[in-house]
């Protein structure tokens, strides 16, 4: 009865976007052999060192995990090989699948990709269409190939994007509706089902990589604009501004007020729907406030951070 022969599947991937889809292979109807992660780093305050979700997801699993720093070497690229997998499953891992290994699998190397394809590729996908405001984004499942993102599409399938979406929470919805995607897709690419569609490269819209300096607020920009950076850098790098010597990171911030309007980077209480808010003048409108966190404390609503700190109104942010 060879159809009922468990597939073998490497798995790589390491942070918590990819702990659905790992999840979802471990429930179906296949033979994980390994999940390549990568080496545990020092992370959080006390700088400890931490095992990504994927290598714990795989240990609660029993799984055999491999950290390697490279997957270049030689070391590596025989193992995968006397490994013999007929597939291998790719997201988020954060290392470069080398040539050598994307045509060691039967059914070659399969990737989850957070946007729909080819607009979107690269590093960061997710927190760029939150800043350009788009209403919806996706996910792909695609074939790998030596290009970013550049791969023929076997699936995608739309993701609606909210007002109040983060890219911490926005990713969160992409990883399930991607894992789900994916175990609809594999069975049918598997057995011969789904033809690659190649991408149209002249649709391709890149992303770069999101460094810390991004978070940095100019209040000379439009309070929607604000208001979308603040929600793309959530959680990270976080948007920040400066008060009285110190950081300020915006955590959540609302839309902007219609009526009313203050210099660029000026605190101000104005009311709104018989309510009190608390916004800051931008080149455009004025952004509201909704929670803030100050250099060394931690997350407050801007409320309970006015109590503790009143000439916070009426003061300037840069």
């Amino acid at each position: 009865m060879l159809h009922n022969v468990r597939k073998k599947v490497i798995f790589m991937g390491t942070p918590s976007f990819a702990v659905p889809a790992l999840e979802a292979i471990c429930a179906g109807p296949y033979s994980v052999a390994a999940v390549y992660t990568q080496p545990d780093r020092e992370a959080g305050r006390g700088r400890r060192v931490a095992m990504s979700p994927v290598k714990q997801t795989a240990l609660a699993h029993g799984l055999p995990v491999e950290q390697p720093e490279r997957l270049r070497d030689p070391d590596v690229i025989s193992s995968l090989r006397e490994c013999a997998p007929d597939v291998i499953v790719v997201a988020a891992y954060g290392l470069m699948v080398p040539k050598e290994i994307l045509t060691l699998p039967q059914h070659g190397c399969i990737n989850i990709h957070p946007s729909l394809l080819p607009r979107y590729r690269g590093a960061s996908p997710v927190s760029t269409v939150i800043l350009n405001g788009d209403s919806s984004t996706g996910v792909t499942i695609m074939l790998l190939d030596e290009g970013m993102d550049t791969g023929p599409i076997l699936a995608q399938i739309e993701v609606p994007i909210s007002d109040s979406d983060t890219t911490g929470t926005l990713t969160d919805t992409i990883a399930v509706a991607g894992a789900r995607l994916l175990i609809d897709t594999m069975p049918r690419w598997l057995s011969g089902e789904i033809k690659p569609q190649p991408q149209d490269n002249s649709r391709a819209v890149n992303t770069r990589q999101v460094s810390k300096d991004d978070g940095r607020i100019d209040w000379s920009l439009p309070a929607a604009e604000l208001g979308r950076q603040v929600r793309a850098y959530n959680p990270w790098p976080g948007s920040y501004t400066l008060w009285q010597g110190k950081r300020l990171r915006i955590d959540m911030a609302g839309t902007a007020v219609a009526a009313g309007s203050a210099e660029p980077g000026r605190v101000v209480s104005v009311q709104r729907d018989g309510a009190s808010h608390i916004a800051v003048g931008t080149g455009s409108g004025l952004l509201v406030l909704l929670s803030v966190q100050l250099e060394g404390k931690k997350v407050t609503p801007i409320h309970d951070f006015i109590r503790g700190y009143q000439a916070f109104i009426g003061s300037c942010l840069g």
